[in-house]
C-alpha cells in the first residue's frame, strides 16, 4: 500500500512539472511575439513621418549635355513674297542689248539657336533646383526660296540679244538677301530667343530645375 502511494505521488509530481514547463514555454512565446510586431509597427510609423530621401539633381555637365541634345533649335519662322526687278545692258543701247526680268520670290526664313555651342560654364545649377543659363545668341539658320511657288513674271530682252543667262540667278540672290532683311525687321531673332528659352526651361523642369534664370547673349544677324 505504501509503495503504491509513492508511485502515484511520483507520477503526480511529473505531471505537475510537465504542465508547468508547457505553461512557461507558452508564456515566453506569447511575450516575445508582440515585441516583434510592435517593432515593425513603430518602424512603419517612423518611416511615414520622416521626409523621403531626395533624388539628387543632375549636375551642370549633365544638364549641358541634355540641352545640347536639342542641337539646332529652330524656334521662329518668317514667310514672305518679294518682287525683284533685275536689269542688264541698259542704257543707250538697251533697246538692242538690254535684258530685264521681274521675279516673284516666295521665301521663308528660319531662326533659332545652335545649342551645340554651349559650354559647361554656360549653366550654373544649385541643389535647391535653381539654374542660371547663358544661351547662345539667336541667329538666322535658313533662308530658302521655294522654287515651286517662285516664278518669273515677265522678261524683256533687246532685239540683238538672247538675254543674260545669269540674270535670274542674280535675281534669286537678291531675293534671298531682301527676304532675310525683311525677317530681321520683324524682330525674328527676339522671337526665336524667347521661344528657345521656353523650350529649354521646359527641359530643365523635367530634370528637376524649376527656377531658371536666362542671361541673354547678343543676337547674331
Amino acid at each position: 500500500m505504501s509503495r503504491a502511494l509513492n508511485i502515484l505521488l511520483v507520477i503526480g509530481l511529473l505531471l505537475i512539472a510537465a504542465l508547468t514547463g508547457y505553461g512557461l514555454v507558452t508564456a515566453v512565446q506569447n511575450a516575445t511575439k508582440p515585441v516583434a510586431d510592435t517593432g515593425s509597427t513603430v518602424a512603419t510609423q517612423v518611416a511615414s513621418i520622416l521626409p523621403p530621401t531626395p533624388t539628387p539633381l543632375p549636375n551642370g555637365q549633365a544638364v549641358v549635355l541634355a540641352v545640347r541634345s536639342l542641337n539646332r533649335l529652330e524656334s521662329a519662322e518668317f514667310v514672305i513674297e518679294k518682287v525683284i526687278i533685275k536689269e542688264a545692258g541698259q542704257g543707250a543701247l538697251g533697246l538692242l542689248f538690254g535684258d530685264r526680268l521681274i521675279f516673284v520670290a516666295h521665301g521663308n526664313v528660319i531662326a533659332g539657336i545652335d545649342l551645340s555651342k554651349m559650354q559647361v560654364s554656360d549653366i550654373q545649377v544649385l541643389p535647391s533646383g535653381k539654374a542660371y543659363v547663358v544661351l547662345p545668341a539667336a541667329e538666322i539658320l535658313i533662308v530658302n526660296i521655294d522654287n515651286d511657288k517662285s516664278y518669273v513674271v515677265d522678261r524683256e530682252t533687246g532685239l540683238l540679244t538672247k538675254g543674260d543667262v545669269n540674270l535670274e540667278t542674280a535675281a534669286r540672290r537678291e531675293a534671298e538677301a531682301e527676304i532675310e532683311k525683311a525677317a530681321l525687321e520683324t524682330e525674328i531673332l527676339d522671337r526665336a530667343q524667347a521661344n528657345a528659352e521656353a523650350n529649354v526651361r521646359q527641359l530643365l523642369a523635367q530634370l528637376g530645375y524649376t527656377d531658371v534664370t536666362f542671361v541673354r547673349a547678343t543676337s547674331i544677324p
